[in-house]
């Protein structure tokens, strides 16, 4: 019935949906690198920005947990 429908039979159908989902997952692999990528060098940028106008997020981290742990 495949075959009449789509001219092809049940084995090339399978076939072209495996490759399909393969190349599915692969660009799902590469959005998550640019993203990943993207996001990695915003940080760094705003964390170098940060540091110019005198703010030190991880400065003021390390100072809370030892205020929690020295008192």
């Amino acid at each position: 019935m495949l075959n009449d429908l789509l001219g092809m039979n049940d084995i090339d159908f399978m076939y072209n949906q495996s490759r399909a989902h393969s190349a599915d997952l692969m660009f799902l692999k590469l959005k998550a690198w640019f993203y990943g990528i993207t996001f990695s060098v915003a940080t760094l940028l705003l964390g170098n920005i940060g540091g110019v106008f005198g703010i030190n997020i991880m400065g003021w981290i390390i100072d809370k947990i030892f205020g929690i742990f020295g008192h």
